[in-house]
């Protein structure tokens, strides 16, 4: 009987092992597939980005920075913004 219960309780510690490794793999997976997304979204804006304004391509991420920053606070772009956000929310 001893024996037994030895045997049962290594296969469980095993089984622990086991499921240990899938969760690790799984919470791996998840992070890949927000990366993934992210980047995919990072570069479907800057696409967009250049799209709209050609002239960005060619600048550096601060002077890229400085120029939504202006942009931001041209007249009207407070309610834009609120517009397109809204407009986001809604789909």
């Amino acid at each position: 009987m001893e024996k037994s219960l030895e045997t049962k309780k290594a296969e469980a510690e095993k089984e622990v092992r086991q499921l240990e490794n899938q969760q690790k793999i799984l919470l791996n997976r998840i992070r890949k597939e927000e990366r993934n997304a992210r980047n995919h979204r990072l570069i479907v804006h800057g696409a967009i980005m250049e799209g709209v304004f050609p002239f960005t391509a060619s600048m550096e991420g601060e002077a890229i920075k400085a120029f939504l920053i202006a942009l931001s606070r041209l007249p009207g772009a407070s309610e834009a913004a609120d517009l397109a956000q809204k407009t986001s929310a809604a789909n």
